[in-house]
C-alpha cells in the first residue's frame, strides 16, 4: 500500500496583535532611552555651564576685591556719612581713583551694572569703564570701556564710609546665570541654577 507524502507545513505570519505589542515594547524602550539621554544631557550642560562661569566669576570677584584692598580713594559716596539712612550706601557702581587724588590728570576706573544688548540669558553686564579728569572744574571723560562680565542677574556694592567721606569696607554681590546655549534643548527648557558670590574687602589702609 502506497503511504500519501505529508502535506507541507503552512508557515503562518505575525498577527495583528503580535505586531502591536512587539511595537508598543519599543516604544517603551524608545521612551526609556530617550528619558536617559535627557537625564544625562542636562547633567552635563549644568556642570559644564557652572564650573565655566564660576572660574570667570571668581576672576571677576577677585580681581574687584583686589581694588578695593589696594585703594585710597572710592566712590560714589554719601551726601551725609552721618545719616544711617544714606550710610551705608547701596550702589551698582563702585568707583576707584587710580592716581593720587589731585593730581592732574586723574585716572578715574568705574566697575558698573549695564543693561545687555541681549536679555535671552540675563537682564545685566558688569562693565570696566576707565576715565580721566584733567582739572577739578572738567568732568571725566572715558578713554576706555570694555564688558567684565554677560550673564548677570544682578550686581550690588555695599559701601560703608567713615567720616573723610573714607571707605570703611566694601561688600560686592554678585549673581550671574550660566551661558544658556538656546540651541542645546532636549525635550525640554533645560534651566541652570544662577551662582551667587558675596566677599567684603577692607582698603589697607584699614588693616594695617
Amino acid at each position: 500500500m502506497q503511504s500519501t507524502p505529508p502535506l507541507p507545513r503552512v508557515r503562518r505570519a505575525f498577527s495583528l496583535v503580535e505586531i502591536l505589542v512587539s511595537l508598543m515594547i519599543m516604544g517603551t524602550l524608545l521612551a526609556a532611552t530617550l528619558a536617559a539621554l535627557n537625564s544625562s544631557f542636562k547633567a552635563y550642560k549644568d556642570t559644564t555651564e557652572s564650573a565655566s562661569t564660576q572660574v570667570v566669576s571668581r576672576m571677576v570677584m577677585h580681581r574687584v576685591m583686589g581694588m578695593i584692598r589696594t585703594g585710597t580713594d572710592f566712590g560714589p559716596f554719601p551726601n551725609d556719612v552721618l545719616n544711617p539712612a544714606q550710610n551705608p550706601l547701596t550702589s551698582t557702581s563702585i568707583e576707584f581713583v587710580t592716581t593720587t587724588p589731585g593730581a592732574w590728570p586723574m585716572k578715574i576706573v568705574r566697575i558698573e551694572r549695564r543693561d545687555a544688548s541681549d536679555t535671552t540669558i540675563a537682564p545685566y553686564e558688569l562693565w570696566y569703564v576707565e576715565m580721566q579728569q584733567t582739572g577739578a572744574a572738567s568732568a571725566p571723560t572715558v578713554v576706555a570701556q570694555q564688558p567684565m562680565l554677560t550673564g548677570v542677574r544682578e550686581v550690588s556694592f555695599r559701601l560703608e564710609y567713615d567720616v573723610g567721606p573714607r571707605l570703611r569696607q566694601a561688600t560686592f554681590d554678585l549673581t550671574v546665570m550660566p551661558n544658556d546655549f538656546q540651541a542645546a534643548r532636549f525635550a525640554n527648557d533645560l534651566q541652570t541654577p544662577a551662582i551667587r558670590l558675596v566677599s567684603t574687602a577692607w582698603p589697607r589702609r584699614i588693616t594695617d
